[in-house]
């Protein structure tokens, strides 16, 4: 089993015409078994802006706080909330660049046990 597919999680959004709606599963469990059933899954980032995050719960948190703190810095520099798109926008850029530093450290690691390269 994979360990992204530990803790699991299920998500949904849908769009209506003048309103959104985002709902989430609140169960913690390690697989099978129920640990909690008030987890928090979904994130008020500003006024009119929620994330949704799936998947390690560890990772949930994580990304949380990082996502709020980037958005704190964000309106400090400009003074005002963040739009939307701009939020996704930064999120994207966030995940971009922690994908490519796992891959690096992947191998950094590969290396230095003489596996592969």
């Amino acid at each position: 089993m994979s360990i992204l597919a530990y803790n699991g999680a299920a998500i949904i959004a849908m769009k209506g015409k003048d309103c959104v709606a985002i709902a989430a599963d609140k169960r913690y469990g390690v697989q099978a078994q129920t640990v909690s059933t008030d987890f928090q899954k979904i994130f008020e980032m500003g006024p009119r802006l929620y994330i949704g995050l799936p998947g390690l719960a560890t990772d949930v948190q994580t990304v949380s706080q990082k996502l709020q703190f980037r958005l704190n810095l964000y309106e400090l520099r400009e003074g005002r909330n963040i739009k939307p798109k701009t939020f996704m926008s930064n999120g994207i850029k966030f995940i971009i660049r922690k994908k490519r530093e796992r891959q690096s450290d992947h191998t950094r690691i590969t290396r230095k046990n003489g596996l592969g390269f």
